[in-house]
């Protein structure tokens, strides 16, 4: 697993990965798993991995929303 094949697979940018400590975290952690990730319990590390991932990805999604909401709402005069 490199940056290059988790940026092209979930369309986000290197910079971000690599920027983001929690996603370049399990990157790493990923590359250096191997054949751990086919047993039950490496299965189970790499779900969970993947919900931090989600989450993490979730906040800030959640955030520019609530950015962009602010943003758009008129200004009272």
């Amino acid at each position: 697993m490199t940056f290059d094949d988790v940026a092209a697979r979930t369309g986000l940018g290197r910079a971000t990965l690599y920027r983001n400590s929690e996603l370049r975290r399990i990157i790493e952690e990923h590359r250096t798993r191997g054949k751990e990730a086919h047993t039950l319990s490496g299965l189970t590390t790499e779900i969970a991995h993947l919900r931090i991932a989600l989450d993490t990805i979730a906040t800030t999604v959640r955030r520019h929303e609530e950015e962009l909401r602010r943003l758009r709402k008129p200004k009272a005069d």
